[in-house]
């Protein structure tokens, strides 16, 4: 089963798995997903209390590599935000 079918609830009824919902991880992705295709820029996303309360900043850099998050805000745009969580040394 797909990330979007999992996150949207459709479910492939001709399998015998069954349904395990979706981990945390792909909740978190969503979000990003959502609220960038609502306009908002991605390190305002990353910047979110509601991201950061559920995310750590290593967890956050984690969403940037997921394959369904950069093919939705681009490479160059993940790799800009990853710059931005990074702590500074």
């Amino acid at each position: 089963m797909g990330f979007f079918s999992r996150l949207f609830g459709k479910r492939d009824e001709t399998s015998a798995e069954p349904s395990r919902g979706i981990s945390k991880e792909d909740a978190l992705a969503a979000y990003v997903v959502r609220e960038h295709r609502q306009g908002r820029s991605l390190e305002d996303i990353l910047d979110d209390p509601y991201l950061k309360n559920r995310a750590t900043d290593e967890q956050r850099l984690r969403l940037l590599e997921l394959p369904e998050v950069i093919r939705a805000v681009g490479e160059d745009t993940a790799a800009m935000a990853a710059d931005h969580v990074r702590p500074s040394t």
